[in-house]
């Protein structure tokens, strides 16, 4: 029996994606910057993906530029941003729990004179409206927040957040990491007032090395890529066809039943947390989203209590999966207050609309079987 419950950090691609995919690289495979028919039935796929994306998050096929995944994303959002306006101001805010891909370029752009304002969050990983007003300044050009948190699946508010930004200067621009969100919620930007939005294609069954970023018209941001003038020359190179039809459908596929998905999930994740609460110990961390939940296994290590499960065929992670080659402690955890004797022996399980009940259950009883046979372990 095994049990696949690292879904935040990446999921196997539906089986229509791989089928379109395949299709793309053996018949479809011009390249769609050439003029002759290969290349039209290339660049074809391209406008469908654009016009299913265009649907679901009711704005327009010319917002999308396709990149190869959330941290491209975010990189562009975020640097393309600020270089873009920097005459305006040098302020960025964001809060204490965003992924690698948001704060490592806030950190080179702060390397670079820019001023950042990181928010505090409570212990829901929320973040604190009142410190957001209180932060923004004449100088502010950039707000960055995330959407659904990696670690623990906090959701934040963000049409309330894009409102309290244009409230106070409307050209400020609001960047929202949706990468944890897309396919799982109904997200409009145009509504939610998000000018950047930031998508990775294998969080919801599609392929590795795709994404996009929704840059709303008229946003004011500097290209990282120069070349062939591909994307109106917002992104250059070569589309990866292949990848930008594999998200295509799996876009579709998630916002199809996406309703019935969340309520299916939420229903994993409610059997989870009450398998694991009959054991001694356990605390649960968890937001709202219904694929994330986080769990802390007191007097256990996660990686050795990661390693254990594993050795049952049940596979899940101490933390983000882009963070996994540098083992700290995590700061997402450090924000929401978790007590210290937590902070080490906390687990992340995630789900996907192919998470059975079964897979639910054999993870509850190993860690019936694990868990207080390590505490015995530890302690002598």
């Amino acid at each position: 029996m095994e049990a696949y419950l690292d879904n935040a950090a990446t999921t196997f691609v539906f089986p229509e994606v791989k089928e379109t995919m395949i299709k793309v690289m053996e018949e479809d495979f011009g390249n769609p910057s050439s003029l002759h028919k290969k290349g039209m039935d290339a660049e074809s796929y391209i406008k469908e993906a654009k016009d299913t994306i265009r649907s679901y998050l009711k704005v327009e096929a010319k917002e999308i530029v396709f990149t190869s995944g959330g941290t491209e994303s975010n990189n562009m959002a975020l640097l393309g941003a600020a270089y873009a306006n920097r005459r305006r101001g040098n302020h960025i805010i964001t809060t204490s729990i965003e992924h690698a891909s948001v704060y490592n370029p806030l950190i080179h752009l702060e390397e670079e004179g820019f001023r950042v304002t990181y928010l505090p969050v409570d212990e829901k990983g929320i973040v604190d409206i009142d410190a957001l007003k209180n932060a923004l300044c004449e100088d502010t050009i950039l707000v960055s927040i995330m959407m659904v948190n990696n670690e623990i699946g906090s959701v934040q508010p963000i049409e309330e957040i894009g409102t309290c930004i244009k409230a106070y200067k409307d050209s400020i621009l609001f960047h929202v990491d949706a990468i944890q969100a897309y396919g799982k919620f109904k997200i409009y930007p145009k509504r939610w007032k998000i000018d950047l939005l930031s998508v990775s294609g294998h969080k919801i069954h599609g392929p590795k090395g795709s994404g996009f970023l929704y840059i709303k018209d008229k946003t004011k941001i500097t290209p990282l890529l120069f070349g062939g003038g591909q994307q109106k020359g917002m992104r250059s190179g070569t589309e990866n066809v292949p990848a930008i039809a594999g998200l295509s459908v799996a876009t579709k596929q998630m916002y199809e039943k996406q309703e019935q998905h969340m309520v299916y999930m939420q229903g994993l994740k409610e059997r989870l947390i009450q398998g694991v609460s009959e054991i001694e110990g356990v605390y649960n961390h968890s937001g709202d989203a219904p694929h994330i939940i986080s769990l802390s296994f007191v007097g256990v290590r996660s990686e050795v209590l990661l390693h254990a499960l594993e050795e049952k065929g049940v596979y899940v992670s101490s933390g983000s999966a882009c963070s996994s080659n540098h083992p700290a402690i995590s700061g997402t955890l450090k924000a929401i207050g978790v007590p210290k004797e937590c902070l080490d022996s906390t687990l992340r399980f995630s789900l996907s609309v192919f998470t059975t009940e079964e897979e639910i259950d054999w993870a509850v009883q190993c860690l019936k079987e694990i868990v207080p046979v390590l505490r015995r372990f530890i302690r002598r």
